[in-house]
């Protein structure tokens, strides 16, 4: 039961990770254009990033280590895109949530 909810936030932050991307593009752009482009294109970059070499599903398979360091270079940008939007303590909160969420990962072998 416990396994399957940490399952669970594991798809809430990753769906985090896309909010917060998209955010950060719509808050950072200037122009509604320049908005909807950087929060659009923030999205679709990392989903396509994530789609092809994080998930469960990727299609396409890499060595353990690039898997970690992309999925750490994901969350840590969406932590970084709080942080610019100075949100620094919700950054904060997501990237221990993520962490502990990656031990459990790890320690159960999820």
């Amino acid at each position: 039961m416990i396994q399957s909810a940490n399952l669970g936030l594991r798809f809430i932050l990753e769906l985090g990770v896309l909010a917060v991307l998209g955010y950060w593009g719509y808050r950072t752009g200037g122009s509604t254009v320049t908005k909807l482009a950087l929060a659009g294109g923030a999205v679709a970059a990392t989903a396509v990033v994530w789609a092809t070499f994080v998930s469960p599903n990727a299609s396409v398979e890499v060595p353990a280590a690039v898997h970690l360091l992309l999925q750490v270079l994901v969350f840590a940008t969406a932590a970084a895109a709080l942080v610019s939007l100075h949100r620094p303590t919700l950054a904060s909160v997501f990237g221990a949530t993520v962490l502990v969420n990656a031990a459990l990962m790890a320690a159960w072998n999820q």
